[in-house]
């Protein structure tokens, strides 16, 4: 049965892909039509309540991108349990990281997913 979220939930994940911000478009287009290893990443999707920056449900695997408001958060920890307990695995990259080294960010993905499947 496919999962249908709120369509507040939808509509909140569809402006966000309109208005990612410059960290997230850069990744994006690594990782968008397979090109990342043939993996099939979708982007702000929404699930469970939450929006996730990228995911790659094959590999069950939840890329996030943050800047420094995510910092020690409470609610990204109990949001990353959540999903860790659903079987994902969560990556975070801090949005300078991506900017300085895209080829290492999609290094460490495809390493992810080699050691996990």
């Amino acid at each position: 049965m496919r999962y249908l979220p709120p369509s507040k939930h939808r509509d909140f994940a569809r402006a966000m892909r309109k208005d990612a911000t410059k960290a997230e478009n850069l990744l994006w287009q690594s990782l968008r039509r397979n090109q990342l290893g043939g993996l099939s990443f979708r982007r702000q999707v929404p699930l469970d309540g939450y929006i996730l920056d990228f995911v790659c449900f094959g590999a069950k695997l939840i890329v996030e991108v943050d800047g420094g408001q995510h910092a020690e958060s409470a609610t990204d920890s109990a949001r990353d349990a959540h999903f860790n307990t659903s079987g994902f695995k969560i990556l975070r990259f801090w949005n300078d990281e991506v900017f300085r080294n895209l080829d290492g960010v999609c290094g460490h993905i495809l390493a992810t997913v080699r050691r996990t499947w």
